[in-house]
């Protein structure tokens, strides 16, 4: 049975964070329940735990919804991003190994033929650094916002994926590896800074021209 409940779960937490189930649909535990090939009671375990996440709200006389996009919402998130992305490069730069460092050369070129590829490439990067950091909770933590920074990549149709490979995202991971590989935590905070910044600017601006942005 927690099988079953965990992979709904899983299921559903996908398909908001991707947008496949856009911001402000509403979320029906029959029709799920139907989709999944199961009873309502796994369904409605996960619109508690995806509730609890901030992915899920309750629809008064209604039932429940994806939590909308809303500018103000998206500018916080991207403070924490900024403020918990800091603290954790810094951290790797310490305790990381030699070949963990090293290690981090696989991300330095990425398939940027499509946003959702790319995106899945970024949240790989950016977890594989929360996981260095040896600290359990700002791994989680960080791991959970890039979640949510790939559902506002994905409404905002604005991961800037950059063919010319000279700029952009790529090359900041790349400064970023090459300060982490340095073990200057310094350094690498000041890209992760610059990084993010940019990212906040595209993103923020696509999201005023999206109608399904509250």
């Amino acid at each position: 049975m927690n099988l079953v409940r965990n992979r709904v779960y899983e299921l559903v937490r996908r398909e908001i964070l991707s947008c496949s189930i856009r911001p402000g649909a509403e979320l029906r535990e029959a029709d799920l329940a139907e989709r999944f090939g199961v009873s309502k009671s796994p369904v409605r375990d996960a619109m508690q735990k995806l509730e609890l996440e901030g992915l899920v709200e309750i629809e008064p006389r209604r039932g429940h919804r994806v939590r909308p996009i809303s500018i103000k919402d998206a500018e916080d998130m991207l403070e924490l991003r900024l403020i918990l992305e800091s603290a954790c490069v810094r951290k790797v730069a310490i305790v990381a190994s030699d070949a963990e460092l090293k290690a981090l050369d696989r991300y330095r070129d990425a398939d940027r033929s499509s946003v959702p590829v790319y995106v899945e490439y970024n949240r790989n990067f950016h977890h594989h650094l929360a996981v260095l950091s040896q600290n359990q909770r700002l791994a989680e933590e960080t791991r959970r916002v890039m979640d949510l920074y790939e559902r506002l990549c994905m409404v905002s149709l604005s991961v800037i994926v950059d063919p010319g490979g000279s700029e952009g995202p790529l090359r900041d991971h790349n400064e970023i590896i090459d300060a982490l590989q340095a073990r200057n935590g310094n350094a690498a905070a000041r890209v992760v800074r610059r990084h993010v910044g940019k990212s906040q600017g595209q993103i923020l601006r696509a999201l005023e021209s999206r109608s399904i942005v509250a």
